[in-house]
C-alpha cells in the first residue's frame, strides 16, 4: 500500500472535497466553500487564509490555473530541505518524549528495528518508571525484535536509569542508545522538571549527549497537538518530530499547521501498525500524497 493509499482519509477531506468546489468554477462563493473545507482538513487560520490569497493571485492571472497545482506549490514550501540526522558521537543518545498515547513506545521499537536492519547496534532503554508495564512492554518490543532493553524496578529514578543506559551502551559500544520517557502533560510542571533532569543526566553520563531529542505527537487529535509541542520544547530542547497515527485520521493536513508554527524538521511519519509503518518523512511526497493530481 503506498502513501497516497495510507493517507486516504486525509486526502478525502482536503483534495476530494476541494475538487467537488473548483469543477463548478472560480468565484467568492467557491472560495468561502474552499476555506471551510481547508479549515475542516486542520490546517489551521493562518495557513488557510495563505491558501486563499494564492487561488485569487493565481486564479486573477489566469482562471485556467489549476487549484491542486497552486495548492501543492504553496504547501511544499512548509517543507525545507533538513539536514539528515547524521550520529556524530557512538553511542548517539536519542531521548524520545510525548504525551500518553501518542505512541512513544512502538516508535522507539520501530526506529530501532530501522537502525539494526542497517547493520548498527542498538538498546533500548525504559526510562519510564512509573506507569504500569511499562518496562515489560518494552521488553517484549525487544524479544521480538531481538534487540537488547535495559529497565529498572518500578518506582526507580528515571535519571537513574538513564545514566546506567547511557554508560551500558558506552561499555557494550553499541551504537545508539535510545530511551523511553514517561508519557506526561506540558501541564505537569513536575514531570517537566524530572523530564528536564533526564536530559542532564545523560549529559552526565556522556558528553554531548542527548544527541537527539525526538518529540512524538499524536496524529489523530491534529492542531491540538501544537500548543503539547511548543510546551515541550520550553522544558527540553526537542530537535525532531515524530507524527504518528496518520493512517488512522482526516487531519493529516495538521502536519502542514506543525511545520509552519513549530520549525522543526519532521524525521517520521507513521502511518500504520506494521513494523515498516515508521516511514522517513518526504514533504513533496506527503504533498502529493494528500493534494496531488490523482493517478
Amino acid at each position: 500500500m503506498n502513501l497516497r493509499e495510507k493517507l486516504k482519509k486525509s486526502r478525502n477531506a482536503l483534495s476530494e472535497k476541494l475538487g467537488m468546489v473548483f469543477v463548478k468554477g472560480i468565484d467568492e462563493d467557491t472560495m468561502e466553500l474552499a476555506e471551510e473545507i481547508l479549515l475542516a482538513g486542520d490546517i489551521g487560520w493562518e495557513l488557510t487564509e495563505l491558501v486563499l490569497g494564492q487561488f485569487r493571485k493565481e486564479f486573477k492571472l489566469n482562471r485556467d490555473s489549476s487549484w491542486r497545482a497552486v495548492l501543492v506549490n504553496t504547501l511544499e514550501e512548509l517543507f525545507p530541505e533538513h539536514k539528515p540526522w547524521i550520529p556524530v558521537a557512538k553511542p548517539a543518545v536519542t531521548i524520545v518524549v510525548g504525551v500518553n498515547g501518542a505512541g512513544k513506545t512502538t516508535t522507539i521499537a520501530r526506529l530501532s528495528q530501522r537502525i539494526a536492519v542497517n547493520g548498527e547496534t542498538v538498546l533500548m532503554a525504559c526510562a519510564d518508571t512509573y506507569r504500569a508495564a511499562a518496562s515489560e512492554q518494552l521488553a517484549l518490543w525487544g524479544q521480538r525484535l531481538n534487540i537488547p532493553v535495559h529497565t529498572s524496578v518500578e518506582g526507580a529514578d528515571p535519571g537513574g536509569v538513564t545514566f546506567d543506559a547511557v554508560r551500558r551502551a558506552q561499555a557494550k559500544q553499541f551504537d545508539h542508545v535510545i530511551i523511553d520517557t514517561a508519557g506526561r502533560l506540558p501541564t505537569q510542571k513536575g514531570l517537566m522538571d524530572e523530564l528536564s533532569k533526564v536530559y542532564r543526566v545523560a549529559g552526565k553520563a556522556m558528553e554531548g549527549a542527548p544527541h537527539r531529542v525526538l518529540l512524538v505527537l499524536d496524529g489523530t487529535v491534529g492542531q491540538n497537538a501544537l500548543p503539547q509541542a511548543q510546551q515541550f520544547t520550553k522544558f527540553i530542547p526537542v530537535t525532531d518530530l515524530v507524527i504518528t497515527k496518520l493512517d488512522g485520521t482526516a487531519k493529516g493536513g495538521s502536519v502542514f499547521a506543525m511545520a509552519r508554527e513549530l520549525n522543526l524538521p519532521i524525521r517520521y511519519i507513521g502511518v500504520g501498525e506494521g513494523a515498516g509503518d515508521l516511514v522517513p518523512f518526504d514533504g513533496r511526497a506527503f504533498v502529493e500524497a494528500i493534494v496531488g493530481e490523482d493517478d
